[in-house]
């Protein structure tokens, strides 16, 4: 995995995490180790991986056959050189990885939104006309996306209580588990990204929290959909995983029916079996697993979410990311957000025999982990955190 990175008074830097260090690419390549890939060294010393990236594909292959030839021998290969190269993970603080220009946030997960359509619209059918003909999504707020690690704020806005408009600090705070997909190729404006072509366009994922004020979400989405409710912060994974190291976890995903439109349609294994947790550690306590899920269960796919962005001609930059909305499973204990752990409040989650939570309290530390585990091949997705303050 790939991440910026910074210790002691260094400036930010690239590294690829290695077991419980970070391998400084600056110093590597400066030490002349990638000489005939052709590269300035100089990529590696920016502030975010967006310079790395448009490299493309062929350069990041290239590199990282390089870099896994010399972790295989790291004891010879950096035998002289060991301590310039390897930091531990102590000493370092990580940075957010990419420069992001934009960030669309998709509602892929169909267990997500059967549930809530369950708890809002229990007469009716749990999904809108629309579901199963498009990926549903909106434009998030790219300047409040943060690195994994920082705080929280628990936002202000307006909702209603027992038939009265409210102002204050919400009540329903929620996580969203999700995973981000970073974007590794400029496209044009006004040409669409086929859905064959589109994966060409991921340069890899990370873990993601779309927290959510679900009592602000709730007054103001219609009709334009979330606006204060989602923008006033997302964490997102200091690690950025390369979307090559997914190839081993490809596994079928959910028969569409109705089949989409053919611009929308998919050939081959298109999901990714890769698990995901929750965690929750509340002031002065102890760290709970609260959910596990995984990435198969997503109804849409990366590369229907990309054509169907793009399919009006709406062009994606280097470094933009697409969020694939909370991933649910089909049952309790897969539930990707406490709005369905708890049934809207209706079921508080007991943490502990003294704790309950029916939405986040502050003080409150959820952390998402991530990996893939397949045929004996196994894939880190590192995890993403972040505490609620008032």
């Amino acid at each position: 995995m790939y991440g910026i990175f910074s210790y002691d008074t260094s400036t930010p830097r690239m590294g690829l995490k290695h077991k419980d260090h970070v391998l400084d690419l600056e110093v590597v390549g400066l030490l002349g180790y990638f000489d005939n890939l052709a590269i300035d060294p100089a990529v590696f010393t920016k502030p975010f991986l967006n310079d790395f990236i448009a490299l493309g594909k062929p350069i990041h292959r290239a590199i990282h056959q390089r870099i896994n030839a010399l972790l295989e021998h790291d004891a010879t290969a950096f035998a002289e050189v060991h301590d310039q190269v390897f930091i531990h993970e102590s000493r370092v603080q990580m940075h957010l990885p990419v420069h992001i220009g934009d960030y669309t946030d998709f509602y892929a997960g169909i267990h997500h939104a059967e549930n809530v359509g369950r708890m809002f619209r229990p007469q009716g059918d749990p999904l809108l006309p629309n579901y199963k003909h498009l990926p549903v999504a909106y434009h998030g707020r790219a300047s409040s996306i943060v690195v994994s690690g920082t705080p929280i704020r628990r936002p202000k806005g307006q909702f209603m209580n027992d038939g009265q408009l409210m102002f204050g600090p919400s009540t329903a705070l929620d996580f969203e588990l999700e995973l981000g997909l970073i974007i590794g190729k400029a496209s044009t404006l006004g040409e669409p990204i086929s859905v064959n072509e589109a994966e060409d366009y991921i340069f890899g994922i990370a873990l993601f929290n779309d927290w959510s004020a679900r009592d602000i979400q709730r007054w103001e989405y219609q009709p334009l959909g979330p606006f204060l409710g989602k923008n006033f912060g997302s964490s997102i994974s200091a690690w950025v995983l390369p979307f090559d190291e997914l190839e081993p976890f490809r596994v079928s995903g959910a028969e569409q029916e109705p089949a989409p439109l053919p611009y929308l349609q998919n050939s081959g294994d298109a999901n990714f079996d890769l698990e995901l947790d929750v965690w929750l550690t509340p002031a002065d306590g102890e760290e709970v697993f609260i959910c596990r899920t995984n990435a198969r269960y997503l109804y849409w796919t990366f590369a229907q979410m990309i054509a169907h962005h793009t399919v009006n001609g709406c062009n994606l930059n280097i470094g933009d990311v697409l969020a694939t909305g909370t991933i649910s499973g089909p049952e309790p204990g897969t539930y990707g957000s406490l709005l369905e752990i708890s049934w809207n409040g209706e079921r508080p989650l007991h943490i502990s025999h003294t704790l309950s939570r029916t939405f986040l309290a502050d003080g409150d530390t959820v952390t998402f982990r991530g990996r893939g585990f397949l045929n004996g091949i196994r894939v880190d997705l590192g995890e993403v955190t972040g505490t609620i303050h008032s």
